[in-house]
């Protein structure tokens, strides 16, 4: 298995952290405050909802956006010993 260090997840921390900050930094006094009050509407709940679900948001953007994903589970489906009559009642006849 292909393990990360402790020192190897702190650099990757670190990189984003920088990658951040740079990003942070290159923006405009306007658009720092628009980001800002953005951010500031959100509750504490909501801006934890969000980050927590970021991974399966783009996980579905992927799943959205690329349709042979979509063919491999029908055909897999299809090969299934799965009885005709479900089969039919899902669809996948």
């Amino acid at each position: 298995m292909d393990s990360q260090t402790a020192a190897d997840k702190n650099s990757f921390i670190n990189k984003v952290n920088t990658n951040l900050q740079d990003f942070w930094s290159n923006l405009s006094e306007n658009q720092q405050s628009i980001l800002k009050r953005i951010w500031s509407i959100l509750t504490y709940k909501w801006q934890w909802q969000i980050i927590l679900n970021a991974p399966f948001l783009f996980v579905w953007t992927l799943d959205q956006t690329i349709p042979a994903v979509h063919s491999f589970d029908m055909q897999l489906i299809s090969s299934l010993p799965i009885p005709t009559i479900i089969k039919t009642y899902l669809g996948f006849s």
